[in-house]
């Protein structure tokens, strides 16, 4: 079904050469490694039936973004046609439209938990249009559970088979970056908050409230909830397209069970990032309001373009734009820091989006190349209650 169609290219045709599948992106025993990045190709939706396939996975690395000659013409599109035909991008995963959601985390989160119990810090974010998939990949819905659904209830079995060995306490915060305003999801009425920059722990957000779920399922509620109050206005391409960039943080703080005088304290965050989805400018028909929204959501999503551009190009060592926005400033720890990273690029297979297929492809294959190195965060303090509160207060 996804293999090469008579129209089209097989990979070694393409630019007549072979583009190797490698699993590329393993984290080595010292922590340096790359961001991993996935990307997800989603199904037609009803309105795209008639449009033709743009992109098609070849195998479980590799897809071939090949266009047809007849997608409606646009000034530019002719000349992105030309360049881009056949185009053969390899990435650490790709996901084909029957692809479902425990199977994007099974192999894109699952594999870090182990990395987050060990005490290093993770995030996932999903990256792509208005429409792509990406809210569906990280929170799905009541019948198909997204990838944060599988992430939690993995922890949680994992820290079951280890509470003969370390007692553990979860703590999460839920928050969004609407027009340039970080709001507090978990906390209604609240103000925008304040970002803050510090020397050793980086951009802090201030007030952010923090909360204690006795369980998974009260972990999944607080997820809920936090949605209910996230921004939400239709678009063209989406009925309910989410409006601002979300991020949804979980805490774990681990205790050895040690008989000394002395034990280790391990902490970790796992962040789940779902972005809001770009428009093209051309294709924005709103005013007021929601011209200024999708305004400040492209100039947001411009800035982590320019980040992932600077960071990927590792030979230059240049300045990073990290302050260009506030998403940027948040996302800084999970782009550029000592922090395990998986990029979800959501694409349409329809020619319809085929800017935005192009664009999503492009950035997902630059951010292929950039460099990380995880830190596990583990603290030996003598065993008294004061000194681990300022642990977990040094943490936060």
């Amino acid at each position: 079904m996804f293999g090469p169609t008579p129209r089209q290219k097989r990979p070694s045709d393409v630019h007549g050469t072979v583009r190797p599948k490698r699993l590329r992106h393993s984290i080595g025993p010292d922590g340096s490694g790359h961001i991993t990045v996935a990307v997800r190709i989603r199904p037609p939706n009803q309105r795209e039936s008639c449009a033709r396939c743009v992109v098609r996975a070849v195998d479980s690395q590799m897809l071939v973004f090949d266009p047809d000659d007849d997608v409606p013409t646009a000034p530019v599109r002719g000349h992105l046609q030309r360049q881009n035909k056949n185009m053969v991008f390899v990435f650490d995963k790709v996901f084909n439209e029957t692809a479902s959601n425990k199977q994007v985390f099974e192999n894109t989160t699952q594999p870090m938990l182990e990395k987050l119990l060990e005490g290093c810090n993770c995030s996932v974010f999903a990256y792509g249009a208005t429409g792509s998939g990406k809210t569906f990949t990280m929170l799905g819905t009541t019948e198909y559970h997204g990838v944060i659904f599988h992430t939690v209830l993995d922890l949680y079995e994992r820290l079951e088979m280890l509470k003969d060995e370390r007692s553990f306490k979860i703590t999460v915060s839920y928050f969004e970056v609407y027009n340039e305003n970080v709001n507090d999801l978990l906390k209604s009425g609240s103000a925008p908050l304040l970002l803050l920059e510090d020397p050793v722990r980086g951009v802090m957000i201030s007030k952010l409230s923090v909360h204690t779920p006795q369980n998974a399922e009260q972990l999944i509620e607080m997820l809920h909830q936090g949605n209910r109050n996230r921004t939400q206005h239709p678009t063209d391409a989406n009925a309910e397209s989410s409006r601002s960039h979300a991020v949804f943080q979980v805490y774990l703080t681990q205790t050895e069970h040690v008989t000394g005088t002395s034990a280790g304290v391990r902490t970790s965050k796992m962040s789940f990032i779902d972005l809001a989805g770009s428009e093209r400018a051309a294709s924005v028909t709103s005013t007021g309001a929601r011209f200024r929204e999708g305004t400040n959501i492209n100039r947001s999503l411009l800035a982590l373009g320019n980040c992932i551009n600077a960071l990927a190009d590792y030979r230059r060592k240049g300045h990073v734009p990290f302050r260009d926005s506030k998403l940027t400033r948040i996302l800084k720890d999970s782009l550029g820091g000592k922090c395990q990273t998986v990029m979800i690029a959501a694409v349409s297979p329809s020619s319809s989006n085929y800017e935005d297929t192009y664009n999503t492809l492009k950035y997902a294959d630059r951010a292929k190349n950039i460099r990380i190195e995880v830190k596990r965060n583990m603290v030996n303090v003598d065993f008294h209650i004061s000194m681990y509160g300022a642990v977990l207060e040094e943490y936060k």
